[in-house]
């Protein structure tokens, strides 16, 4: 049996927020935290990527968790054509230069390699992609290679699922470090590297985080990039658009000055009561959600209670649901906190009476 206890945040005030026009064919402002849709346009239309590819193929690099082994390159680059970052086959580089390579330079003959030496072959690898991409809920997502060139009709996505890659991506330190790297340079047994990231954000928008960059003649120009100010994290991905630095700028604009990042649920103040359980009702996490100053009131909580017979602490006593405008945002936990009531130890002679029943 459920007891349900509804309670609201309430704290409205009408903020006017200016239109927004992009050149984007499609196009997605999300916050990265809580995963918001801030801004969209044809977001959920399948569209050819190009390079912006490569971040799944950096994804599966990342963790197979054999980012410090040496890589002798194959014959298997030779296929690659476009952009490339020139490495030969006998050359010995590590598979997280490899990496490097792949994001900053959107090298084809990286991807390859990285293909090759992940599962033993490029239709192996392009399989796990495609794995990948339906546990990370990219439903309109075919890979068909681990670069983003047109061959086999091109890789499709949307929007929408470039974001979702994008924003697990961001929860792995070494991509994190990667795609934000400005200039990286190593040295192999062969010569030595210089790569500047083709990612021109990261120089000319000062909040700036990493991304990607895309193209081919099908595709038009693609980008992914990420942006944190304060505590807020946003995701731009733009398809098919010819002014694509300004259109992030913009947008990263448009959610920093528009939205504040509520503390929806408090670790430190939450409290709840409760007629059936005796202690306190704590949560784990805290939790932001991106609002207008104008939608406060439009978000809500609904407490879950389970009752339970026999409880001790720590024990998960129910849920706490986040509703922004009737749909459920975030769910968390409840626990109870039973305190331990003290014992007094009885001296010896009480317990040779208690013994006698005296």
């Amino acid at each position: 049996m459920k007891r349900v206890i509804i309670f609201l945040l309430l704290f409205s005030i009408w903020l006017p927020v200016n239109a927004l026009t992009v050149s984007s064919e499609a196009v997605i402002l999300m916050d990265q935290d809580s995963s918001r849709v801030i801004y969209a346009k044809n977001e959920n239309k399948q569209m050819l990527i190009a390079s912006i590819t490569k971040i799944m193929t950096a994804v599966l690099a990342i963790e197979s968790n054999r980012l410090d082994e040496k890589v002798i390159v194959d014959e298997n680059i030779l296929k690659a054509y476009g952009s490339n970052i020139y490495i030969q086959v006998g050359e010995e580089i590590s598979l997280k230069d490899l990496v490097y390579g792949l994001m900053l330079r959107s090298g084809n003959d990286a991807a390859l390699m990285i293909a090759n030496y992940i599962s033993g072959s490029e239709k192996d690898f392009v399989h796990k992609m495609n794995e990948k991409a339906k546990k990370i809920g990219m439903k309109n997502t075919v890979f068909v290679n681990p670069h983003g060139l047109d061959e086999n009709g091109g890789n499709l996505s949307t929007a929408y699922d470039m974001a979702l890659l994008t924003r697990y991506a961001q929860e792995l330190s070494d991509y994190k470090k990667i795609t934000r790297t400005k200039v990286k340079t190593t040295t192999t047994n062969y010569k030595s590297y210089v790569w500047q990231n083709k990612n021109k954000l990261l120089d000319i928008y000062k909040w700036s985080t990493g991304g990607k960059t895309g193209f081919t003649e099908k595709a038009g120009r693609t980008l992914v990039s990420t942006a944190t100010k304060g505590n807020m994290n946003f995701i731009v991905v733009t398809l098919n658009d010819h002014d694509d630095w300004n259109t992030h700028q913009t947008l990263f604009n448009y959610g920093f000055t528009n939205f504040h990042n509520y503390l929806v649920l408090n670790q430190k103040t939450f409290d709840l009561n409760s007629d059936y359980y005796k202690g306190k009702i704590y949560i784990n996490n805290n939790y932001h959600f991106p609002l207008r100053t104008s939608e406060t009131g439009d978000i809500y909580l609904k407490a879950k209670i389970v009752k339970q017979k026999h409880y001790q602490d720590k024990n998960n006593i129910g849920v706490v649901e986040v509703y922004f405008k009737d749909k459920l945002v975030h769910t968390e936990d409840l626990f109870i906190e039973v305190r331990k009531q003290k014992t007094t130890s009885k001296s010896l002679w009480q317990r040779i009476l208690d013994w006698f029943n005296l």
